[in-house]
């Protein structure tokens, strides 16, 4: 599967923007979907996911409440909104796919990777 991130931007704080994942070669369904994110200086680590049958996803407790992943399976396409942005959610946000029906939460699970989309607030 490729898999091809956008929606990235420069935003204020508080305000919102919606990532794309756009998938090819095969169906984002076959996959748990994730998106992870990395600031300079930082690891990186796993903002959302939604599992292979999409009924579960999961978020990380620094953007619970603020992010929700979705999946349009007519698009092949996974999203995250993000609201309430603020400037530690600052990175390079990524999009990947790992087989299996459950999420990870380790990058090294993930098969998968789009080529990342930069988010910048400002404060």
């Amino acid at each position: 599967v490729q898999l091809q991130a956008s929606g990235g931007g420069l935003v204020q704080t508080g305000g919102s923007l919606r990532l794309s994942c756009s998938a090819s070669g095969r169906k984002v369904t076959d996959y748990t979907m994730a998106w992870f994110r990395q600031a300079p200086g930082k690891e990186r680590e796993i903002v959302a996911a939604i599992n292979r049958s999409g009924g579960t996803t999961y978020s990380v407790d620094s953007v619970k409440g603020r992010f929700t992943i979705s999946r349009d399976n007519a698009k092949n396409t996974v999203y995250l909104q993000m609201s309430s942005l603020k400037p530690e959610d600052t990175a390079v946000y990524y999009c990947s796919a790992r087989n299996g029906g459950l999420y990870a939460t380790s990058a090294a699970a993930y098969i998968a990777w789009g080529q990342g989309t930069l988010v910048t607030v400002s404060s």
